[in-house]
């Protein structure tokens, strides 16, 4: 259902957001270690997110990424948007352009409730939350 970007995403996010206590900086090499993930495609996808707003930048030998608390409330929701559209909460659940509430496919109306309770989850569910000390013990590593 995610890109494999909008998973490197989501988890590179995670982890910033935990690590950026006291004004700390993390470094995309650190990233990519705690995340498993290919260090310069994550580079590129947070360069984005940066471009975008969601998180602040350094450059030069002490550079890294930061997420302050006001961008910690973001919801992982915004996240997805930003990477992936609004695919996963809108489209349909086999890719079929011609499946509409007027012509639904044989999964329409239960693929519906279900990507509409994806968006709830995932619009609730804000950086922040990753930040308790139960959940900052989370791996982000790849399944």
């Amino acid at each position: 259902m995610l890109s494999k970007t909008c998973e490197y995403a989501l988890r590179a996010m995670i982890y910033i957001s935990q690590q950026s206590k006291d004004g700390n900086m993390v470094n995309i090499k650190q990233i990519s270690e705690n995340i498993q993930s290919p260090e310069l495609f994550v580079a590129k996808i947070l360069q984005n997110l940066s471009r975008q707003g969601f998180l602040q930048s350094s450059k030069g030998r002490y550079g890294g990424f930061y997420i302050n608390n006001e961008k910690a409330k973001i919801s992982l929701a915004d996240i997805v948007r930003a990477i992936d559209g609004n695919k996963m909460f809108e489209g349909c659940g086999l890719g079929l352009a011609s499946c509409s509430e007027d012509n639904p496919c044989p999964i329409h109306n239960e693929y519906k409730e279900a990507r509409n309770k994806l968006y709830e989850i995932y619009g609730k569910t804000t950086l922040d939350q990753f930040k308790s000390p139960q959940n900052e013990k989370l791996l982000l590593k790849r399944e």
